[in-house]
């Protein structure tokens, strides 16, 4: 996508009110999203979870249920109805823009009935060394779906489709995976805690060739039904990588047309990342979250970070062709589970840095985009109450610049601690230059070269009023405020 400067966003965040019904939301925001430069939106988890209808859709029950049997207490999802979802989707294609869907296929919660099975317990932080001897558990492995009663898949999970679980209700007994009788944790996943295939609920065993079978068969029906244009994979740390590249070449195959695929792989190690995209042969992009944790800590600092260093060891400056950039998401907002938040000075910093380069596909979050206010317990215990503010008038500035000047060759000038800059010199189809500054400090100015001379700049998001002009070899000297960004544009 970044040939054409796609530009996704994560059109949810965490604490969404039910009462919106987000699936009408983005409908009637679809073509507002698409003049703004969006080209493509990420739209959370569909189906039942576990929680009903304040599910945020992470803990997931019928991945067939898309709001449209009465499961788990409701009819509707958080987010709306099966027939508000698929309109949504079909609204926002029509007006140019992709959809991907958020796909969580680590596990299974709130199974219906309980199974016997044996099992062997492990500590949760110890995945390889037993705790104890094989015994009978009593967990909600059976998943019976009595409310869909078969309709579009007639599969039941039973306790020989899971790998682990955490509950046993024999015993009761707390901070424990139970693996269960002739299963191994998954091979090929993040090695945390000895093995790190099991994160909660029920473990889907993708050692299961009837498991992985049923999770073909759903994303057929899923193609199918929705007709969505790429998937946000969850959790993909915890999921034996081999499985990917065949699932996702069957899909293709299916629907015989290219789908976009985003992994969500929770490590800021460039290195294990360099390891998953091989692994997976290249078929999909992950997030970029070591690109995320460079903001969070320059926003931190306070003006102390080399900002020289804000692109070193990310996939934005390693693989920029598989970089899915962000600032900020659902899980690292404030208050979750994941919570690294970049201070809000310095979101326009990160923003212009993800929209504005040629590197990347960058994705905007929903709570950056409109603000975001709610109130939930800390990790302390303690409640907060969160505003965070929109960025939306800059953003949308970016987003201008984005799509009508980021275009051409890209001269860097990271040669300062606190300030750096770069240039767009435009190409055949979009001729006007770009220049962008920013510091993380006070404010500052830096010589810059946008190969047109003689001509007049100005900026763009009206920090600064007096305009620049280029000499005559097509430099001039661009400035910025103090823990600002400026984005001068050619007249």
């Amino acid at each position: 996508m970044s040939q054409i400067n796609g530009t996704m966003m994560q059109y949810f965040h965490w604490y969404i009110d039910p009462d919106l019904i987000l699936w009408n939301d983005v409908k009637n925001k679809a073509q507002e999203l698409a003049n703004a430069g969006f080209t493509a939106l990420w739209l959370p988890p569909a189906y039942k979870g576990t929680a009903g209808g304040y599910d945020v859709g992470y803990g997931v029950y019928d991945m067939y249920d898309l709001g449209e049997f009465n499961q788990k207490g409701t009819t509707r999802t958080k987010y709306g109805d099966r027939t508000q979802y698929l309109d949504a989707i079909k609204t926002i294609q029509q007006h140019g823009l992709q959809v991907y869907a958020d796909t969580v296929l680590n596990h299974r919660m709130g199974g219906d009935g309980k199974e016997v099975a044996k099992a062997t317990p492990f500590s949760q932080d110890d995945r390889l060394n037993p705790k104890g001897g094989q015994r009978d558990i009593n967990a909600y492995t059976h998943f019976a779906f009595s409310g869909r009663q078969g309709k579009y898949s007639d599969f039941q999970w039973h306790w020989r489709h899971f790998d682990a679980v955490d509950y046993d209700d024999y015993s009761k007994e707390q901070n424990t995976i139970f693996l269960l009788d002739g299963k191994r944790f998954d091979d090929y996943v993040a090695l945390a805690k000895g093995n790190f295939a099991y994160l909660m609920g029920c473990d889907v065993d993708f050692q299961s060739q009837e498991v992985r079978e049923e999770i073909t068969r759903w994303g057929e029906w899923y193609l199918d039904t929705t007709g969505i244009d790429g998937f946000r994979i969850d959790a993909v740390k915890h999921i034996s990588a081999w499985f990917f590249p065949q699932w996702l070449d069957e899909l293709k195959g299916y629907v015989g047309k290219d789908l976009f695929a985003v992994g969500e792989y929770w490590d800021d190690d460039i290195n294990t990342l360099h390891w998953y995209l091989n692994t997976v042969e290249n078929k999909m992009s992950l997030i970029d979250v070591p690109l995320h944790f460079n903001f969070h800590r320059a926003s931190k600092a306070g003006g102390n970070y080399d900002m020289r260093r804000i692109l070193d060891g990310t996939l934005m400056q390693e693989r920029p062709t598989q970089a899915v950039t962000f600032v900020e998401n659902h899980d690292s907002q404030p208050l979750q589970a994941l919570e690294s938040t970049v201070e809000p000075w310095f979101k326009p910093l990160a923003y212009a840095l993800i929209l504005l380069r040629a590197e990347g596909y960058p994705c905007v979050f929903y709570a950056d985009y409109y603000g975001a206010e709610y109130e939930d317990n800390g990790r302390d215990g303690n409640r907060y109450q969160i505003f965070l503010p929109s960025h939306r008038w800059l953003i949308d500035k970016f987003l201008y610049a984005r799509q009508n000047f980021a275009y051409g060759s890209q001269y860097d000038y990271f040669d300062h601690p606190n300030v750096i800059g770069w240039t767009r010199l435009g190409d055949r189809e979009h001729p006007q230059a770009l220049a962008v500054i920013m510091s993380d400090g006070s404010g500052g100015s830096k010589w810059m070269e946008v190969g047109k001379p003689n001509a007049k700049f100005y900026d763009l998001t009206e920090h600064i009023k007096q305009p620049v002009y280029t000499n005559e070899w097509g430099w001039a000297e661009f400035h910025c405020q103090g823990g600002s960004v400026s984005v001068w544009i050619q007249e």
